[in-house]
């Protein structure tokens, strides 16, 4: 089964081809991070227009790299939960334009559980029931994959998600936009002890996340530092910082796993691009005897492969839409 996914949730315009789920026969992305970068983050409004100017383009390419045509489509499905709403009703509608035009099945996707599906491209051993560690710049997320369709969330974030946490203490230290990135590369070179960071908890959740304390004691050890004339070694408030993020993500999800008795683990979402994280998660699934599945870095963010493998288990288990098909912006992943 030939599957042509969209996606448009954020600053991706991405289309590909996905085969039976589980092969990509193309995979293409225009991205707009050096737009966005002048403005040092995401400016929704022209997200919209430039998803509205690219995705027709980058679904013919799309097709091209197949080297299928629409005739030998046998489904579209497309990003419609969650993210930006404008973003996704480009997408969105888009797809139910083509679908109609084409007579072709139009399959809803959830964008985290397409950061999910990311792993089954990879992974072709790759089977439910594991527990998966969703960490993006909007979600943080603990959930039990029971099936393909069927998740069970066990912990999440009560505030800021830990991408966002990345990229707004990058920020506060001065790095261009996408934060997280050159926070990773700069944590390469300091020492994760140098600085004495919080760990925030949420009482009576111990599979819970709360990232909001840990960036403001950034911003606030930055800004004294400031106001009294003195140096803060970036490389090292990097590296501690990114190494208690990690360690917060890492020991609650192995906490969750002891509970849940998930012995097969996976990450994803884009955040699983951190080495720091990814780094840390190898060594704890050797220490437990646990098995491991990472998404490789080409599928980490956000891309249209991974919808179209969601899509075709979606489509699968009987989830398809009609012309009345909306996007949210925020969407249960169950």
């Amino acid at each position: 089964m030939n599957i042509l996914a969209l996606e448009s949730s954020c600053d991706e315009t991405a289309a590909a081809v996905v085969r039976d789920g589980r092969m990509v026969l193309s995979n293409c992305v225009a991205s707009q991070i050096e737009e966005h970068k002048l403005y040092g983050g995401v400016v929704p409004e022209i997200a919209s227009r430039r998803h509205t100017e690219a995705i027709s383009l980058i679904t013919r390419r799309a097709l091209e790299d197949a080297h299928l045509t629409l005739n030998e489509i046998d489904a579209i499905a497309v990003t419609h939960a969650p993210g930006l709403i404008g973003a996704l009703l480009v997408g969105v509608n888009f797809a139910k334009g083509l679908a109609a035009a084409a007579n072709l099945p139009l399959i809803p996707v959830h964008h985290l559980r397409s950061h999910i599906a990311a792993n089954y491209l990879a992974h072709p051993e790759l089977e439910p029931p594991f527990l998966c560690l969703v960490v993006s710049g909007g979600h943080s997320h603990i959930v039990r994959v029971e099936d393909y369709t069927k998740f069970t969330v066990i912990g999440r974030t009560r505030d800021d998600a830990a991408g966002e946490c990345f990229d707004k203490a990058a920020r506060a230290m001065g790095m261009p936009y996408p934060g997280g990135v050159h926070l990773d590369k700069a944590a390469m070179f300091g020492n994760p002890k140098a600085f004495a960071l919080p760990r925030p908890h949420v009482d009576g959740s111990p599979y819970d996340f709360s990232f909001s304390g840990l960036k403001t004691a950034v911003i606030n050890l930055l800004h004294k530092a400031q106001q009294r004339g003195e140096t803060v070694d970036v490389n090292d408030l990097s590296a501690s910082f990114q190494h208690t993020v990690c360690d917060i993500l890492c020991s609650r999800f192995f906490a969750a796993a002891q509970m849940t008795g998930d012995t097969t683990l996976v990450l994803a979402g884009g955040v699983s691009a951190n080495s720091g994280l990814r780094n840390r998660m190898k060594t704890m699934c050797r220490e437990h005897g646990f098995s491991l599945f990472l998404p490789p870095l080409s599928l980490c963010g956000d891309n249209a492969a991974m919808v179209g493998s969601q899509g075709y288990y979606e489509f699968c288990a009987g989830s398809t839409a009609g012309p009345a098909l909306n996007a949210c912006a925020t969407l249960s992943i169950e």
